[in-house]
């Protein structure tokens, strides 16, 4: 489990693509506290740890997680938004995130306005129903606050610290985004799914 609140960014190193997958190597200001096993979000999903160094840690990606995601697009030199699982006294600033990507979006705006960024962000069809307006939803691991939402895109309000400490700063309108949407939504349907005509 996540919260959506980016610890730190990092930058992928490395990419071997194997057999059954690809294996990253990302670099992480707090990779000499990792331990193998352990779960980090990259840009949203949800990824074990392999190896690790003071400098660096690896993940295995299989064949259905480089198909649901753009991870495998990324090359060395890619920036990706990192956040360790949130510990169980930990301080809970977002929303629950679980780590598990939804769909792929891109960026459709960005507007600075004062001190302040408004993105625009493309949404998949079959998310529509799951997002409503001042409503959480995770775009690349970042917990953000529905703005405005109409069918097949949404805008979100990001202050300068978030700008700053993620990968934002870097995206480029066309650019993708891994979208998850708030699980609270997803147990809502299923309980009411009978009651429903």
């Amino acid at each position: 489990m996540f919260t959506g609140i980016v610890e730190a960014t990092g930058e992928i190193l490395s990419r071997e693509t194997t057999a059954g997958g690809l294996r990253l190597r990302v670099s992480a200001p707090f990779a000499a506290e990792l331990e193998h096993g352990q779960s980090v979000s990259v840009s949203g999903a949800c990824l074990t740890v392999e190896e690790y160094t003071d400098e660096w840690f690896s993940l295995f990606l299989s064949e259905e997680t480089v198909e649901r995601t753009y991870l495998g697009e990324l090359d060395a030199g890619a920036v990706v938004n990192l956040e360790r699982a949130l510990p169980a006294d930990g301080r809970f600033d977002g929303h629950f995130v679980q780590g598990h990507v939804d769909g792929v979006g891109e960026v459709t705006g960005i507007e600075q306005v004062d001190d302040d960024w408004v993105f625009g962000f493309s949404l998949p069809a079959s998310m529509g129903r799951y997002v409503v307006e001042k409503g959480s939803i995770t775009v690349d691991g970042i917990s953000l606050t529905v703005a405005d939402f109409e069918d097949g895109g949404f805008t979100t309000a990001i202050i300068p610290a978030t700008y700053d400490i993620t990968s934002l700063s870097r995206k480029s309108v066309g650019d993708p985004v891994h979208l998850e949407v708030d699980v609270i939504a997803k147990y809502v349907e299923s309980l009411t799914e009978g009651y429903r005509e």
